[in-house]
């Protein structure tokens, strides 16, 4: 898949659904952060120093896709519109940090998202590996191959005190960000959400919204991930995580068997309420269609709808973004008005479609 068809296309591989507990985790990433040696963090490095990382890295794809069976494309992101990049951070491709600075910044990518490498973000390379439901395990052997390849060729900065040396001190040591995104509207509805977050956090990890830091918990999608790395191993981090995920999916689904037994009529009700506005809707808000989706991703689950499959929650998350909506309307500027219009109409089709 080219680069143009990433942004034209709102799936993902990770999006189509399928793993553990698919029905509540909606995805897997792993994220390495790795440094070249002698060479300032990008917040540090000259225009001619950035300009060498982007060039040395992009040499490495050859290695990359033989060692890996598996074709990349290299991006320069100053080539690609400030819509674009936008919608790349709507597909969790790249992060809102990498859209701001584009001189000398770059992407490699795998032609259906499974890997993307952000060259000089916050550190040189991100590198991340996202897989559908739970399974950091796979994403984690993905991510230490493509490391593997990396390394090969480049000497990443890294000390035996202190392991892999990052921009930001939390990512020292194995450099390591492992994160899961849940669907959790029960938690939200019945106001444990705060309970759970709160005792994540104490146990050293971060519960986010849907694009990571410093975002909301849009369409009751959350993001939990290690907030330490430097004095455990990966091995460690992954389980640790895993554990957790698995209680919070627990509570989740304990919520939801509950409120199905004492309130399914209501329940129902709710669920179809929301099915019929965004299936006849003709304009719709961003925050109200990403409500919607999650009360009707929810009666898909719990088998209250029966016609629609489950991943049309992850397209939909992702088209009725603003900036894909704009991609897709081919529009260099849309108001508010004309954009909640436009995808509305776009969520009438695509429920239509899948009947």
């Amino acid at each position: 898949m080219s680069i143009e068809n990433l942004l034209n296309h709102p799936l993902n591989s990770w999006m189509l659904g399928g793993g553990e507990e698919a029905d509540i985790v909606l995805s897997s990433r792993i994220r390495l952060a790795r440094n070249l040696e002698e060479i300032p963090f990008p917040n540090r490095a000259s225009e001619k120093q950035l300009a060498m990382v982007a060039q040395q890295v992009g040499k490495s794809l050859p290695d990359l896709s033989e060692g890996t069976q598996r074709n990349y494309e290299f991006v320069e992101l100053e080539n690609l519109s400030l819509l674009d990049r936008y919608v790349l951070v709507e597909k969790h491709i790249i992060s809102p940090q990498h859209v701001q600075e584009v001189q000398h910044r770059a992407l490699i990518v795998e032609e259906d998202a499974t890997v993307s490498v952000m060259v000089n973000e916050e550190d040189h390379l991100r590198i991340q590996c996202m897989m559908p439901g739970l399974d950091l395990s796979s994403a984690l052997a993905l991510a230490d191959q493509i490391d593997d390849c990396f390394e090969a060729k480049h000497n990443f900065g890294f000390t035996e005190q202190m392991g892999y040396l990052t921009a930001c001190p939390t990512n020292l040591g194995t450099g390591l960000r492992a994160s899961v995104m849940l669907h959790l509207p029960v938690l939200v509805l019945t106001r444990q959400i705060n309970r759970v977050v709160g005792a994540a956090t104490q146990i050293g990890l971060a519960v986010r919204g849907l694009y990571g830091e410093g975002t909301e918990a849009a369409g009751n999608v959350f993001q939990i991930s290690n907030q330490l790395t430097l004095g455990y191993t990966e091995q460690q981090i992954i389980e640790n995580l895993n554990s957790v995920v698995k209680q919070v999916v627990e509570h989740e689904r304990n919520a939801r068997n509950m409120l199905l037994a004492e309130s399914r009529e209501a329940l129902s009700d709710r669920i179809w309420r929301s099915y019929g506005v965004l299936r006849y809707a003709r304009s719709i808000s961003g925050q109200e269609a990403l409500t919607m989706l999650s009360e009707v991703r929810l009666g898909i689950d719990l088998g209250v709808i029966g016609e629609v499959p489950g991943q049309i929650f992850n397209e939909l998350l992702v088209t009725t973004r603003p900036n894909f909506l704009q991609k897709l309307a081919a529009c260099n500027e849309m108001g508010s008005g004309q954009r909640n219009r436009f995808r509305a109409e776009i969520i009438r089709k695509r429920l239509k479609e899948v009947e």
